[in-house]
């Protein structure tokens, strides 16, 4: 058996912040999970629905690792990535640094996780690993899957080498602190205008406020796209406000981000924006609420009204942005 020593096993709301957090406490760096998802930009929007998926998903966060890149360069940290299709140099990659007493981060796809509570599909998961022994890895997920977890070491390879939307290459990394790294409160207002453009300025009309816009526009025929509404309905309002999203579909975490973050500076955007993605949190816990109503109902009518509370957000939210872009 091999275990990195002195590991604070919290699990957090939301898996990337769990495992960064995990990565950096023992680093000696012990921030909020608030505050490392808003110093890694994680706050977005994205309406995705292709071919090969059965029903629209929505999306209040960036793309999975995007955060955990984001963060390494705003804070200087030292970050290692490794991807390989080769099993034995995955398992490797894995070993060698907690052989060397380090944790490492791995993303993967949670449905072979033999803890997971639910079944699905996701290939952007990620998780902090500690220790293996003969048969088992140890890991870190969110509190809702129970903190600190074992699994096979068969099932991990198994969710480490899934191909499939949002999956990586066996995707590891490590994560160090410099002596010479910036303070992370030097970096709180690059990281919050960095957010607030991109948000104000997306590439596409999937992303951002233009994005809520267009679900504002498509959410009421949701009804029709189902196969099974009662199934599908109701796992689209778990993915909002239950599934590692901290509530109300990531806002809830970026509010308390700007609420710390206006305990240490002084500015009246700063307060603003904490105000309104405080209501931005209870309106989009309203929205999955609908959304889980119309399934359980069959009942289009809910569904209307969610369409009308998203156009209420897209307002609200490119007032919040546009205030946040100014500090």
């Amino acid at each position: 058996m091999t275990i990195v020593p002195d590991i604070d096993a919290r699990g957090g709301h939301h898996c990337e912040t769990t495992a960064l957090g995990v990565l950096l406490r023992h680093e000696g760096l012990d921030l909020s999970e608030p505050m490392l998802f808003g110093l890694g930009s994680g706050l977005s929007f994205v309406y995705w629905d292709s071919r090969n998926q059965p029903f629209p998903f929505l999306g209040g966060r960036v793309k999975p690792y995007a955060l955990t890149v984001n963060l390494a360069a705003r804070l200087g940290l030292t970050s290692r990535t490794e991807e390989t299709t080769s099993a034995g140099r995955a398992w490797r990659n894995v070993a060698g640094p907690i052989d060397a007493g380090r944790p490492v981060g791995l993303q993967l796809d949670c449905y072979h996780l033999e803890y997971f509570g639910t079944r699905t599909h996701f290939g952007g998961h990620v998780v902090a690993m500690y220790g293996y022994d003969e048969h088992e890895a140890y890991l870190v997920d969110t509190a809702q899957q129970g903190g600190a977890v074992r699994t096979s070491l068969a099932s991990l390879a198994l969710a480490r080498a899934e191909r499939g939307p949002m999956t990586a290459r066996n995707r590891s990394f490590t994560v160090a602190v410099p002596g010479d790294a910036p303070r992370w409160q030097e970096r709180l207002v690059p990281a919050i205008r960095a957010c607030a453009e991109a948000f104000l300025a997306p590439p596409i009309a999937n992303l951002g406020h233009r994005g809520i816009e267009k679900a504002a526009g498509l959410l009421p025929g949701w009804l029709a796209r189902a196969e099974r509404p009662g199934r599908d309905l109701a796992l689209a309002a778990d993915l909002m406000e239950r599934a590692g999203t901290g509530g109300g579909l990531f806002r809830a975490l970026y509010r308390d981000f700007l609420g710390e973050c206006a305990g240490l500076i002084d500015a009246a955007a700063l307060r603003t924006g904490h105000r309104l993605y405080g209501e931005a949190a209870v309106l989009w816990a309203e929205v999955a609420a609908l959304v889980a109503k119309a399934g359980e109902s069959g009942d289009a009518a809910p569904l209307q009204q969610a369409g009308a509370v998203l156009h209420d957000l897209t307002r609200l939210e490119r007032e919040a942005m546009r205030a946040l872009s100014g500090l």
